[in-house]
């Protein structure tokens, strides 16, 4: 179960630390004067009064001991025996005692002076009522007074507080699509709302209208973007298609509209990712069931005229038929991406498209990566030393974000001059079927 958090929990476990830092103070504070009371003003007061005793026995040997509500003394002579003594006090040494006398507590100071041994008996039992009066009972009163003033300070914060929780709830439950602007009146916020409230509101409504904006703005791009840069896209390809037909073209002209063709793919393919990548909120694309396999080929058929002119093969390893539940055009888009970047960096050997039970892996013998460009090979526009060849370095950078927006994690792995294996985690592919290896 997930705890409670917010400005309200924090607040109440201040004010719970606070209480029961003060109370701890309070009673320690008692409890402390309670000792030093025992320990200094009693103890002070027996060891004044015996050597005061001492000294008015010498001026005056007759002088009676002490014997009030609260004291009593005996006096034993030096060398005599502490027959008379009480049965409690009779073996007890020099210095401060403790006993119970008739169910109270008693304090007894043992002394010795030229007289002989003298023993003051202290009843305690005034001095502990005294105590609970006058510690205890003010204790217990400062505590409720703090309890009671902690509780309605923490009453009034609440409802301080109130309307920023509310404001808070309110943008909480916005449906980012269709937000509500008008929640964030004033007037339908809860609590007691004030100038700072009305002000937050405010700023909040022109953020949050602002915003509303921004994104009517970036559905509007990608609508009309998806519109006007596919249109001249085909113009240029079906235009390329035809002019490639032309049997009386030179040499020079048909490796021209060869590579006019392959930048017309190029940069779809590129249209095609950045409109994916521009739907943040919302990928606008529906998902299906479709078979990976059945991608792989036409992706490997796309790819087929860069290998033109090369001593490189390009082949499909299917260790298993792959179904998913997704779009088929984010899947097109990062297989493609990756199936380019090992045809322009591949000059000889071999580039393996494998399908396995829940991965999907581009294999090729190209000229690799070192370790410190395999670790940089996915940040914006990088493109690795060792590569002289085109490119825009935003392949791999397209991969990696669509891989995070969809979930399927990509592994690469690369050794220079030996070659780079990429690799298309789908953890949660629940249609996954196994069939026998093929090729």
């Amino acid at each position: 179960m997930r705890l409670r958090s917010g400005i309200r929990r924090k607040i109440w476990v201040v004010f719970v630390l606070q209480i029961a830092a003060i109370s701890f103070a309070t009673i320690v504070g008692v409890y402390g004067a309670a000792i030093v009371l025992e320990d200094v003003l009693i103890k002070q007061a027996l060891k004044d009064e015996a050597g005061h005793y001492f000294e008015r026995l010498a001026r005056h040997p007759q002088a009676e001991l002490p014997d009030t509500y609260n004291l009593r003394g005996y006096l034993v002579a030096a060398g005599a025996p502490r027959d008379g003594l009480p049965a409690d006090v009779r073996s007890l040494g020099p210095g401060y005692h403790r006993i119970v006398r008739d169910g109270k507590d008693a304090l007894v100071y043992v002394s010795q002076g030229a007289p002989g041994w003298l023993f003051l008996v202290f009843s305690q039992e005034q001095v502990n009522r005294l105590a609970l009066l006058f510690g205890f009972v003010p204790l217990t009163l400062v505590l409720v007074i703090i309890y009671v003033t902690t509780w309605l300070t923490y009453r009034a914060s609440r409802r301080a507080l109130s309307p920023v929780i509310a404001l808070a709830n309110t943008v909480r439950s916005w449906d980012p699509k269709h937000p509500d602007l008008e929640a964030l009146q004033p007037g339908r916020l809860g609590g007691e709302g004030d100038h700072d409230v009305e002000v937050l509101a405010g700023a909040l409504h022109g953020f949050a209208s602002r915003i509303d904006e921004f994104v009517e703005r970036e559905r509007n791009f990608t609508r009309d973007a998806s519109h006007e840069l596919r249109t001249p896209l085909t113009v240029i390809k079906v235009a390329a298609d035809v002019l490639g037909d032309e049997s009386a073209l030179s040499d020079f002209g048909r490796r021209s509209v060869q590579r006019i063709q392959r930048a017309a793919r190029d940069m779809e393919a590129l249209i095609e990712a950045f409109l994916i990548l521009a739907r943040e909120a919302d990928t606008g694309l529906p998902a299906e069931d479709f078979s990976v396999n059945d991608l792989a080929r036409e992706e490997i058929e796309r790819v087929a005229p860069l290998l033109e002119g090369k001593q490189v093969a390009l082949r499909l390893v299917e260790e298993g038929e792959l179904h998913l539940h997704a779009s088929p055009r984010v899947l097109s888009v990062l297989l493609g991406n990756l199936l380019r970047n090992a045809c322009l960096y591949t000059e000889a050997g071999t580039i393996v498209v494998c399908v396995g039970r829940d991965f999907l892996r581009v294999q090729d013998t190209g000229v690799g990566m070192d370790p410190n460009a395999l670790e940089r090979a996915f940040q914006p526009f990088f493109r690795a030393p060792s590569s002289q060849r085109g490119g825009h370095g935003v392949g791999l950078t397209i991969v990696k974000r669509l891989s995070d927006r969809f979930g399927w994690p990509v592994e690469l792995q690369s050794e220079l001059g030996v070659g780079t294996t990429a690799t298309i985690r789908f953890p949660a592919s629940p249609r996954q079927v196994t069939s026998g290896d093929a090729a």
